[in-house]
This record gives C-alpha cells, sequence and structure tokens, in this order.
C-alpha cells in the first residue's frame, strides 16, 4: 500500500514538475501575492488566481505563514527545504528514503505529519506531508489537505474553498 501511494505521489510531483518548468521560463515575479478572502455568507474562502495562472495561497501551518502552490494533482501536502525548516522541523534528522521526481529531476522526500494547516479559516489537523530535500521551487498544498474539505471549485477567476 505505501509503494502505491509513492507511485502515485511521484506522478503527481512529475506533473508538478512539468508545471515548474514551464514557469520556469516566465520571468520570476516576487511581488505575486497570495489572495485570500471569505466569500459572502460565510460559504467559504476564496483564493484569487494568480497573475501568474496559479492560485497561491497564503496558508498558517504550525503557526507559520508559507505561500502555496494550490496542486489538484498533487496527491499530498509538500514542503521546500526552507519552508520546513521555517516550520521548525529538525530536516536534518528526518527520512529522506521516499523517492519523488520534481522539475529537476529525482527527489528524494521524507514523510511528516503537520500538526494544522489554516487557509482563510479552512482549518484541517494532523496533515500528511512530504519535506522534499531538493528540486522543489515552491510548497504545494495538495490533496491530503484539500481532499479533506467539504468542496472545493476552480473557476476563472478564484479557487473557492469549503471546510
Amino acid at each position: 500500500m505505501l509503494k502505491l501511494a509513492v507511485m502515485a505521489l511521484m506522478g503527481s510531483i512529475t506533473v508538478v514538475g512539468a508545471a515548474e518548468a514551464v514557469n520556469a521560463s516566465r520571468p520570476h515575479t516576487p511581488e505575486l501575492r497570495a489572495e485570500v478572502a471569505m466569500t459572502p455568507e460565510g460559504q467559504g474562502a476564496s483564493v484569487a488566481k494568480g497573475q501568474d495562472g496559479h492560485y497561491w495561497a497564503e496558508a498558517e501551518v504550525n503557526g507559520a505563514r508559507v505561500r502555496f502552490l494550490v496542486d489538484t494533482g498533487a496527491s499530498t501536502v509538500a514542503l521546500t527545504l526552507a519552508d520546513a525548516r521555517r516550520l521548525g522541523l529538525e530536516t536534518d534528522k528526518l527520512d529522506y528514503s521516499q523517492s519523488v521526481v520534481t522539475a529537476s529531476g529525482q527527489a528524494r522526500a521524507a514523510a511528516v505529519t503537520l500538526g494544522e494547516i489554516s487557509v482563510a479559516g479552512a482549518r484541517m489537523t494532523n496533515v500528511e506531508a512530504l519535506v522534499i530535500e531538493n528540486g522543489l521551487e515552491s510548497s504545494l498544498l495538495g490533496m491530503s489537505y484539500l481532499g479533506r474539505l467539504a468542496s472545493f471549485e476552480a473557476t476563472r477567476t478564484a479557487l473557492i474553498l469549503r471546510p
């Protein structure tokens, strides 16, 4: 079962890698901000589509802010090594025994459980994630978080999260 999960993740990370490779050809725009707003009557949170065509979410993870690329093709939340360190994870003590494929090629990953992820009030606890040792440009908000929402919907201008 674990092998199947890792294989599914590898496929997801490969898709993400292709998207990152396409995105890498565009000029880097660090001023891009994730915009999150509540929808009318508390029906969920709205994450605005960025100028680059992607949905970027500012999340609270274990009490710290993390900027995620929302990726419905990723089976799990994936953290860059830098974000994992900012969250206080002891990255030098993690077990990087899983293998994934990123835009930069093969990479090692370590499984972790995040105590809490919250995007505009859509809060999930005990979220499975992977820390990618190298090759991941931004952290990914994958299905180990998104799949636990009541629903989510992508529109032309925003992603609506319903807890």
